[in-house]
């Protein structure tokens, strides 16, 4: 309850006690009109006396004109007492309400008004509360965005500067006739290409991320055979997978599932999964797909039996730039954009993925909804 200073209560006190004598002087006043008008007109007090000899009980008169007059007028001044002291106890808290604000404006806004009230004040303290929130959420969200505007542009800056690096230093030495036999300017112009080849991945990968973050990304949402398009991924990888003597396998449960998404944009999010788990799957001998319709969504593993991914770097995983072994990502040309855009496709559907790993699984959970305007609320 918002509590009152000092100052505040002796102003209420004042205020009753100059109400009751205001009040007190009002009623001897009708007191002393009443009296002179039943003097002044036996009419009246005539009809007064017949009404009064009428209601007797036990010999007794059970009430005069004078006793309901006072029991009347105190009733009226409980109520006229009780208004102006309420009246004035609600300024007191309007003004307590501002002063908070003003507080808060001050910046201070990391404070919020805690102090109970009635039902109608509290409404606006609640309101005050929900938009300080508001404003401040917003306020964070958009230093954060700056922040990640920075980070993104660094990291750009980083992976395209080492590429390109090295392919000016390699097309320097050809430019300027350093290389003693045809190999190696073979070797030099093969070097500098797959560096190019490199940023060209890179730039394609972020204009993709920052399309699917953007609020003009739009899908082409039709109704597809979600298993048939897992069976086809995997026939798909079969030949680079038999290369790393890997096995790659996908089953669906039911064996036809149908939902809304698509096709193409998702099909981009298990193209990364499984290059993923080619290129990153140390020591693995298997890859599944397997989906399992579950109510409105179906819930799909893309799964290897690889090395375990450190507890801490999973929370990582899909951040953009993140990669658990840096040397290892340069060496298989990953981008780290890879995860980054699967997430935000998945949750362009409504989804939500997220990986589990330990010494003996590695797994890349998605939940999708079946229908594209039913979204799931992560758990």
């Amino acid at each position: 309850m918002m509590k009152l200073t000092p100052r505040e209560k002796w102003s209420l006190i004042f205020e009753g006690v100059v109400t009751i004598v205001l009040l007190l002087l009002l009623n001897l006043s009708l007191v002393v009109i009443l009296n002179d008008l039943l003097h002044s007109n036996p009419g009246i007090a005539g009809g007064v006396y017949m009404i009064k000899r009428s209601l007797v009980i036990g010999g007794r008169y059970i009430w005069s004109y004078q006793n309901i007059f006072i029991a009347v007028m105190i009733l009226i001044d409980c109520a006229v007492l009780y208004w102006r002291l309420i009246r004035r106890y609600h300024l007191y808290q309007m003004n307590h309400i501002i002063d908070e604000l003003h507080y808060i404006s001050d910046g201070h806004l990391e404070h919020r008004i805690s102090f109970k009230l009635n039902h109608r004040l509290q409404r606006v303290v609640d309101s005050v509360n929900s938009l300080v929130d508001s404003a401040t959420q917003s306020m964070n969200d958009e230093r954060q965005a700056e922040r990640s505007k920075d980070e993104l542009i660094t990291n750009v800056s980083h992976d395209i500067r080492t590429p390109l690096t090295s392919i000016i230093g390699y097309l320097g030495l050809i430019e300027n006739n350093q290389y003693q036999t045809d190999e190696d300017l073979v070797k030099y112009s093969h070097i500098a290409y797959l560096k190019a080849t490199q940023m060209k991945s890179l730039v394609e990968d972020l204009f993709e991320y920052l399309k699917m973050r953007g609020t003009e990304a739009e899908l082409t949402i039709n109704e597809i055979n979600f298993s048939q398009m897992l069976e086809q991924l995997a026939a798909s990888y079969e030949l680079e997978a038999s290369r790393k003597q890997l096995t790659i396998t996908s089953t669906t449960v039911p064996d036809n599932i149908m939902m809304e998404a698509d096709a193409e944009k998702l099909g981009r999010v298990f193209n990364n999964l499984i290059s993923n788990a080619l290129k990153y799957g140390e020591n693995a001998t298997f890859i599944e797909l397997n989906a399992k319709l579950k109510g409105n969504e179906v819930i799909v593993r893309v799964s290897n039996d690889g090395r375990e991914i450190p507890t801490a770097a999973l929370n990582q995983l899909f951040e953009r730039f993140y990669r658990v072994e840096e040397s290892r990502s340069k060496e298989t040309g990953g981008t780290g954009l890879g995860l980054a855009i699967a997430q935000s496709i998945v949750e362009r559907h409504g989804g939500y993925i997220f990986a589990e790993s330990d010494e003996n699984l590695t797994s890349f959970v998605i939940h999708l909804p079946i229908h594209h305007d039913q979204p799931l609320q992560q758990p």
